[in-house]
């Protein structure tokens, strides 16, 4: 059994709840959206920040269903297991391997999207955002519980875990950046 420490359970935890919140209110603002149409999103800011927008086109739903649906299912193992990980509950390496799993396709898919966001959809949502930070957050948790005790590659990923998740918030910040700098830059 693999006991979490008291800060991996409280990041599993915090990060499973704020991705879980972000998922819970796009599929509700999807669902309002397709009773009625000419709905405005409540994170539809401006052209920039528009989830409405986001949430019309064929990459918000890749199996033909609202993607934070996933979000949802997903996030609620995590808050599970972050609830049972703060209480002190220990669980069998396949568990964290599960979702150190989970996380991993977590990570894959929030890459696709933040491309599709940037490169085809040309917006951003703020509440898919949330979920674009809290994953890797995810992912570096599970990495050290399932891997932190292993030599070889994993052993050295579970070591520079937070170091990838700086590099990768500091590349998805560099390419919002860049994407829309006129936009930013107006706002100064």
């Amino acid at each position: 059994m693999i006991t979490a420490p008291a800060r991996s359970a409280w990041l599993l935890l915090i990060a499973g709840l704020a991705g879980w919140l972000a998922s819970f209110t796009l599929t509700v603002e999807r669902f309002k959206l397709f009773v009625d149409p000419n709905y405005v999103t409540s994170c539809s800011i401006n052209s920039v920040l528009s989830c409405g927008s986001i949430m019309k086109t064929d990459q918000a739903a890749v199996f033909g269903f609202p993607n934070p649906l996933f979000g949802i299912v997903g996030f609620s193992v995590v808050v599970t297991l972050g609830v049972l990980a703060v209480v002190n509950v220990g669980f069998p390496r396949w568990i964290w391997g599960g979702l150190w799993i989970g996380t991993v396709l977590g990570v894959a898919a929030i890459c696709w999207l933040i491309f599709q966001s940037l490169y085809r959809i040309n917006a951003l949502c703020p509440y898919c955002m949330v979920v674009w930070a809290a994953t890797p957050i995810l992912f570096a948790v599970t990495t050290q519980e399932t891997w932190g005790r292993s030599r070889g590659i994993m052993g050295i990923l579970a070591e520079w875990r937070w170091t990838l998740v700086v590099v990768f918030y500091a590349i998805v910040l560099l390419l919002v950046f860049l994407k829309f700098q006129d936009y930013w830059l107006s706002l100064v």
